[in-house]
Parts: C-alpha cells; sequence; structure tokens
C-alpha cells in the first residue's frame, strides 16, 4: 500500500473531462484517484497523507508515449527497458509502447512474457509490448495475433519495417479485427523512399537524395482502402505531410475505424535544421518543409491527427557518427516530447487541452491502455508541469543511454517538475 498523496492549489487539465481548474488531487492507499477538482479541496487529507502545495503548477494524466524503441533485448548499450522508463519519468511520460525491433523480434509470447517481467522488475513506468504483425518482421508470415494479444500485446506492427505485401496486409487486418486488435503501420514504400532526406531544393543544395511525399501517402491511401475493406482497427503511427491529413479525413469519411499519429520531431523542427549534414535530423519519415510542419501543427489542433509520440529510437556512435547518407535513422524524444509540445502551446497554435489529449488521453482511449484520465478511480498516473519552467538541453544530463537528441543545447520553456505511477514519485527535480 503506498502513502496518500494530496496535491493542493494545483490546476488540474484533465481532457478526459474536460476539466480545466484549480482544484485539489487526493490519491488514495490503493494508487488510484479518490478525487480531482474543484470541489476537492472541501474534503480532508486522509491520515498520513503527504501533502504537497502546487500553487503555480499544472497537473496533467501521465503522458502516453505510443511509440518507443528500446535496445533489451539485444541492444542493451543503446537502451535497456530501465533506462527507457527512467528517461520517459523525467520527461513526465507514466506509459509506454514499446516496439518489437529487438534482436530477436517480439514475435512471439516468450518475448512479449520477457518484456512484460522486465519491467515489472526493472522500469519505474508502465510498459506495454507491442508485438510483430509478421514473423521476424519480415512482412511474409503473420504472427500468432490471439495468442500474443492474449499474453499481453498491446498493438501489431512492423516497427520500422513497412510491410509491401497488401494480401498479407489483409489477411492480418481481418484476423486483428476478430480479436479487436490494433494494427499499427509506419507508412512507408521503400523503393519510392530510398533517399536519406526530404525531397527539394534544399536536398538538391546539400547534394543528397530525396524522399517524395509519395513514398509515404502511396502506401498510406492503401492501408486505408485495406482498413475499410476489411473492417480493421488501423492506427498509422507516423504522418508527416497534409496530403496525409487530408487521407486519413477521406476515409474517416467513408467509416473506416482509423487513426494516427505524428512525431514531436515533424511538428517542432523542419528541414533546414539539418545544417551542415547534422545527422541527429536524419529522420524517418524526414523532415519536412516549413509549410508542412506548419500544416502538421493545424492538423493536430483540429483533431485531424490524433496522438504525438516521441519515436524514441536511440543510436550510438556508431551508427551516427557518420557521413550523412550513412547515418542510421532516429533520435531519441522521451525526456524533450512534453517541452517541444508545449511550445505549440506557448505560441498559441494549439491549446494545453488538445496537446495533454494528444500525449495521453487519446493515445490511451486508441490502445487500450489504463492511462489517460484523472477521474476519480483511475490509477494516479500524474504529471506535474511547471508551464514556465526555463532549461537546456544538456547532452550529460539526459537519463537515456544513447544521446542523439536532436534538441542537444535547445532553449525550452515549461517540463515536468514530478511524475507519479500509481501514486509514487518516479521522478522529481
Amino acid at each position: 500500500m503506498n502513502r496518500p498523496l494530496v496535491l493542493k492549489n494545483v490546476r488540474i487539465v484533465d481532457p478526459s473531462r474536460q476539466l480545466d481548474a484549480v482544484g485539489t488531487i487526493i490519491v488514495g492507499e490503493d494508487g488510484r484517484v479518490l478525487a480531482a477538482g474543484a470541489d476537492a479541496r472541501n474534503q480532508g487529507s486522509p491520515d498520513g497523507a503527504e501533502v504537497r502545495d502546487c500553487a503555480g503548477l499544472t497537473a496533467v494524466p501521465g503522458l502516453v508515449d505510443a511509440r518507443v524503441f528500446v535496445g533489451e533485448p539485444g541492444a542493451e548499450h543503446r537502451e535497456t527497458i530501465a533506462s527507457a522508463s527512467r528517461a520517459a519519468a523525467a520527461g513526465g511520460v507514466t506509459s509506454i509502447i514499446m516496439m518489437p525491433d529487438t534482436d530477436p523480434v517480439i514475435d512471439d509470447i516468450a518475448l512479449v512474457e520477457f518484456v512484460k517481467k522486465t519491467a515489472r522488475d526493472t522500469a519505474v513506468v508502465n510498459v506495454y509490448p507491442a508485438a510483430a504483425l509478421t514473423k521476424h518482421l519480415a512482412g511474409g508470415e503473420m504472427s500468432e495475433i490471439g495468442l500474443l494479444q492474449q499474453a499481453g500485446a498491446v498493438a501489431f506492427t512492423n516497427g520500422r519495417h513497412g510491410l509491401a505485401d497488401s494480401q498479407v496486409l489483409r489477411r492480418a487486418m481481418t484476423y486483428a479485427r476478430e480479436f479487436g486488435a490494433v494494427i499499427d503501420l509506419e507508412p512507408r514504400e521503400d523503393y519510392l523512399g530510398n533517399g536519406v532526406m526530404n525531397a527539394g531544393l534544399f536536398a538538391s543544395w546539400l547534394g543528397l537524395p530525396g524522399v517524395p511525399r509519395e513514398a509515404e501517402i502511396i502506401p498510406l491511401e492503401r492501408d486505408l482502402r485495406i482498413a475499410g475493406l476489411t473492417g480493421a482497427r488501423f492506427h498509422s503511427s507516423k504522418i508527416s505531410v497534409p496530403e496525409s491529413a487530408e487521407a486519413i479525413r477521406l476515409a474517416r469519411s467513408r467509416g473506416a475505424n482509423v487513426t494516427c499519429g505524428i512525431s514531436i520531431n515533424h511538428l517542432a523542427l523542419n528541414e533546414n535544421d539539418i545544417g551542415e549534414y547534422r545527422t541527429f535530423f536524419k529522420l524517418t519519415p524526414p523532415l519536412r518543409s516549413e509549410d508542412d510542419r506548419m500544416a502538421m501543427v493545424q492538423a493536430i489542433a483540429d483533431g485531424t491527427v490524433d496522438i504525438i509520440v516521441s519515436s524514441h529510437d536511440p543510436q550510438d556512435v556508431d551508427t551516427k557518427r557518420l557521413p550523412f547518407a550513412d547515418a542510421a535513422d532516429g533520435a531519441i524524444g522521451l525526456e524533450t516530447l512534453l517541452s517541444a509540445a508545449l511550445r505549440l502551446h506557448h505560441s498559441g497554435q494549439v491549446s494545453l487541452m488538445r496537446l495533454i489529449d494528444a500525449m495521453s488521453t487519446r493515445p490511451a482511449r486508441i490502445f487500450g491502455l489504463e492511462a489517460g484520465s484523472l477521474k476519480p478511480g483511475s490509477r494516479a498516473d500524474i504529471t506535474l508541469i511547471d508551464l514556465d519552467e526555463p532549461w537546456l538541453v544538456a547532452k550529460e544530463l539526459l537519463l537515456s543511454r544513447s544521446k542523439n537528441t536532436p534538441f542537444e543545447d535547445a532553449r525550452f520553456s515549461g517540463r515536468a517538475v514530478a511524475t507519479y505511477v500509481a501514486g509514487n514519485c518516479v521522478h522529481s527535480l
């Protein structure tokens, strides 16, 4: 049993109830919310409770990051489940969905159980495994979706890999529909998408092969059509151009059960940030133009794009300290997700309520997680935020084992000052 917790005089932003009010949060010994709101100020504190005056702070449901790559098993030097969980807690993230791109690939029950057990033993936040949609992520033989879901997999994905075979995808979606399972794919066409940055004038100036937006749009439109054909629950994990957002709108208008996400990198950065071949900005999909970025910010604001993910992808010096074309894609992001997103709040482009919805309430709803709400009875996963706290992203202070952040030396306003999982404080400044 936990010690009861009382957070007083705190601004509570809870999208699950459309609540934005100054009040009190009371957490019981069982790690669940007893009350949260303005009316909770009139309730007495439980005996022996830890009472914290949170004047000037904002409490939100703990963030849910639905796309996190971890090195364990197979590449623990880049990231372990334990180190990823500490980085998550520092960023205000209380639940992560771990991608199956490990060695071996998470494509059978034993590996799902391994992730769950390791998380129970070493992680300070909630870790949910996503299983491979196809064996070894090879795009051929379908995984045992029903058994893997029963073992605890919350989604089925091909991770960093596209799925070229439309018939395999149709069968997988048809099968997944019977279990209510979520198919989560990144739209990428490997033949069109064999460049290294966004196709355009800037790529030509740098002398680098470009990735046209069609490398994202074409596979996305196919995925959406097959989702409509089969009636499956489909989530497109990372889109980056306005044409993709429009395709999502059209699919929904046809009745397809589809959702989508975007990486925080594509909301906060653009292709010009690559500068003189800076490999920490080499991502998939590639950073797009400023016009594309602004259009995707609007798509988040109006709800067309459902969720924001960090797409945390640790890489080491062996894979990043290379010529730009040879460097691996990916950047870490758990510790900077919240602060980078708050830039959109401070600029007035996206409301705080919508940002927290996109990073907590809605991902929890899409993937069926016990998270994303501060209503009474819910698990007390809480992030306390100082919306105006200035800080500098210093590489040596990052808790991730890898340091490949595109926000190195960036100045942010706003960060998590405390993170609670089931009422237990797992991070505090």
